[in-house]
């Protein structure tokens, strides 16, 4: 029931994915208002045979704060679908609602994956001229030490290899600069754990900003503030760019003749520099998978977004995942050595 359009997008985008995915195997929980879903179910010619609805009359305003959706929160269709991933009904939950109240009902409702986990990591999928890198955080930590930073490093790395496909993905630390001695202390101590850890991880070094478009690795890391602002600052620039090509194209006769015909390399163009149009983007961290959908994702967005947690629901994610978090407890537990040494 959230997002900017409601069931015509979350039921079209199911639609989407069964006939781009085949859906073998795949049923959904619809849960919201009966009779707006079974409205929208007709249209697109969808049966109970993949779809259950699970009616409330209730649900997460997207202007309410994460404080008042966990006080009054439980029964909506929002905390309804998560409780679905904690009692095992589902095995994963997709929502275009408020993201604010979708992470904090979330990490409520499912809790984290590992002891010393925080607050769970939003990462997107960033279309590169080498295919897709994932960075993370993009938003649900403004601050974030070295010990949070190796976190979302393994995290990235097992969600990398079960949505992209990519065997022991390149992670790059997001920095000022590639030298070693460049950045605060919190990025280099996590370059240092990230190198002498010994947990297992295809660790690249420091990357910048233009790295990020150059697919230079597969995995960025960083806090969510920066993380926060190159994502809105890319999606920023797509969206000016395709301003700047639409007003050219439609300068004169010509230009229009010329835009007909390249209007689907054009449109091929737009998806590829665009991070907001892979959409779908994992709450990373929890005991559950939880994927956020752009609000304002047409039908093809959802269905993508729909694509990424079935993806992760059936890799085995949370215990890769699990696995290297239990050793990187290990390694920041353990006796340090490094002071002895050099005294």
């Amino acid at each position: 029931m959230g997002g900017d359009h409601g069931p015509p997008v979350v039921v079209g985008g199911i639609r989407d994915y069964t006939r781009r995915h085949g859906g073998e195997g795949v049923r959904f929980l619809l849960h919201g208002d009966e009779q707006a879903i079974v409205a929208e179910l007709a249209k697109h010619n969808l049966t109970s045979d993949i779809c259950d609805i699970r009616h409330t009359a209730t649900k997460v305003a997207s202007d309410e704060k994460p404080a008042t959706a966990m006080r009054r929160g439980k029964g909506t269709s929002l905390w309804n679908a998560i409780e679905a991933v904690k009692s095992g009904e589902a095995g994963a939950v997709v929502s275009a609602g408020n993201t604010g109240a979708l992470m904090a009902i979330s990490k409520l409702i499912l809790r984290m994956s590992a002891p010393g986990l925080e607050r769970p990591a939003i990462v997107a999928s960033w279309p590169t001229a080498r295919g897709v890198t994932a960075v993370l955080d993009v938003g649900a930590n403004i601050e974030s030490d070295a010990e949070q930073l190796v976190e979302f490093a393994i995290m990235g790395e097992a969600f990398h290899t079960a949505v992209h496909g990519v065997e022991k993905p390149t992670i790059g630390l997001l920095n000022v600069g590639s030298e070693d001695m460049k950045g605060h202390e919190e990025v280099r101590e996590a370059a240092r754990i990230l190198r002498e850890g010994g947990l297992g991880l295809n660790y690249h070094g420091f990357v910048e900003g233009d790295d990020i478009a150059k697919g230079t690795v597969d995995v960025v890391v960083t806090d969510g503030f920066t993380g926060n602002i190159a994502l809105k600052t890319a999606e920023g620039v797509a969206r000016f760019i395709s301003t700047l090509l639409r007003e050219a194209l439609t300068s004169s006769l010509q230009a229009k003749i010329g835009a007909a015909i390249a209007m689907p390399a054009l449109k091929a163009m737009g998806q590829k520099i665009d991070p907001s149009a892979i959409n779908g983007g994992p709450l990373l961290g929890l005991n559950g998978i939880v994927v956020k959908s752009h609000g304002g994702a047409d039908a093809k967005g959802f269905g993508n977004a729909i694509r990424i947690a079935v993806d992760l629901a059936r890799s085995d994610y949370m215990q890769t995942v699990g696995a290297n978090l239990g050793r990187l407890g290990d390694v920041m537990h353990a006796p340090s050595t490094q002071s002895e040494s050099v005294s």
